[in-house]
């Protein structure tokens, strides 16, 4: 296969396994409610899907450098798989306590992002084979994960509708097993990819050590300090909102699981757009203003509505609106963390920036649960909104949110001619 082809063959995997997770975090919450949990047992459930998020970015990012980053990517896709389709299995066999669903969600999750942090060290060298430009192949790699909400949501809807949230978690585990199939048999590494040569490399230093440096890089990193502070607030609140606050919103106002699907396959597939339009006009616009009018508009008016009591069509309408906004977001990031990551250590830095931002997400699904009990899902979303939009309104701050920007382009020296 060419360059191209293991490029396209990435993007592949990466849909089908995001799409698994998609579809996990529809089927879940409408599992613990049809066991006839509380919006409280919700939020415990979503605590349990993503705190191990947190646990597993900092120590596999060193891990999946020593296995290497195509088995990386095969075995956390296959332990996904395995782990969610114990639930159905103990379900309709012996019975699924809460304890053993929520033991069974934390493993599922313990291995998600270091297996796309290995998917992601290998883009770069994929794009630059190709002949793609970083900015426009970082945009692909985000616009297919946009993608796959905008399949993952809808069927999971669909699914759980139609037959049952057990019924979808089948469906999910056939995907994650189909991810590792593509992924063992057509990603590549690029031809003299140096970051993906470390993996194959005896390592340099010890594991902890490896960890060390890559925390001392996020520390001593100044934007680097700051995304992460700002990612991890606005995470909580995403997190607040999808794993939580939507839910029982769609159990309560919209009609359901398949309204839910559809509100999230909406945001999904507008992201989708987004990301892939942003792609291609990336390299054109500055980022640092950029960067915060889509970040106000890709949470704003999908929280405002449904703190107002809208139903369907306008919920619709606004995820459309965040969706688009929310596009152009990680193709920003992404290509600033692939300029000022040193490749040797991509996979650590990636699970140690995803894992700081992500320290937020269990809190915020449990914390909305809370909210949702004492004050209203409405309330709570209207707090929402109000945070979310502060927030994101701190890189206009100046200082070190400038380094967002392109770096200048270097200028050969001019030769003094003398006579």
């Amino acid at each position: 296969m060419n360059a191209r082809a293991r490029l396209r063959a990435l993007l592949a995997v990466q849909v089908v396994s995001r799409t698994g997770n998609v579809v996990t975090t529809v089927a879940v919450p409408f599992a613990v409610l049809a066991r006839g949990g509380s919006a409280t047992d919700v939020g415990i459930a979503a605590f349990a899907a993503t705190v191990p998020i947190v646990l597993g970015g900092p120590f596999g990012g060193a891990l999946v450098e020593r296995v290497g980053f195509v088995r990386s990517s095969v075995a956390s896709d296959l332990v996904s798989g395995a782990t969610l389709l114990a639930m159905p299995v103990l379900a309709w066999t012996v019975g699924l306590p809460f304890w053993a669903l929520l033991a069974l969600v934390f493993v599922s999750g313990l291995f998600d992002l270091p297996g796309e942090s290995a998917r992601r060290v290998l883009l770069p060298g994929l794009a630059r084979s190709a002949g793609v430009p970083l900015e426009r192949a970082v945009g692909h790699f985000e616009a297919s994960q946009r993608l796959s909400v905008l399949i993952g949501a809808p069927l999971g809807g669909v699914l759980v509708a139609a037959a049952g949230p057990m019924a979808a978690l089948v469906c999910t585990a056939v995907a994650f097993g189909t991810a590792a199939l593509l992924a063992a048999v057509l990603v590549r590494p690029a031809d003299g990819d140096a970051a993906a040569a470390t993996a194959d490399a005896a390592p340099t230093n010890g594991y902890w050590r490896d960890i060390a440096e890559g925390f001392r890089f996020c520390v001593r990193d100044p934007f680097f300090r700051l995304v992460i502070a700002l990612v991890l607030i606005t995470n909580l609140l995403d997190a607040a909102r999808s794993t939580t606050l939507l839910p029982l919103y769609a159990a309560d106002t919209l009609g359901g699981a398949q309204a839910l699907g559809f509100v999230t396959g909406t945001f999904g597939g507008a992201a989708f757009l987004g990301s892939v339009a942003f792609g291609y006009v990336a390299h054109r616009v500055p980022r640092r203003i950029t960067f915060v009018v889509c970040f106000v508009l890709a949470g704003g008016p999908s929280l405002l509505v449904p703190a107002l009591g809208l139903g369907l069509p306008w919920m619709l309408a606004a995820s459309a609106l965040s969706g688009l906004a929310a596009g152009s977001l990680n193709p920003i990031l992404g290509a600033v963390e692939l300029e000022r990551i040193p490749a040797h250590m991509r996979a650590r830095v990636f699970g140690l920036l995803g894992a700081g931002s992500w320290a937020g997400i269990p809190l915020g699904g449990l914390l909305a649960g809370f909210a949702a009990e004492g004050v209203g899902v409405q309330a709570t979303f209207g707090a929402v909104v109000v945070l979310y939009t502060v927030v994101t309104l701190a890189p206009l701050t100046g200082g070190a949110w400038r380094l967002m920007e392109r770096p200048a382009p270097e200028r050969a020296p001019v030769e003094r001619v003398t006579t």
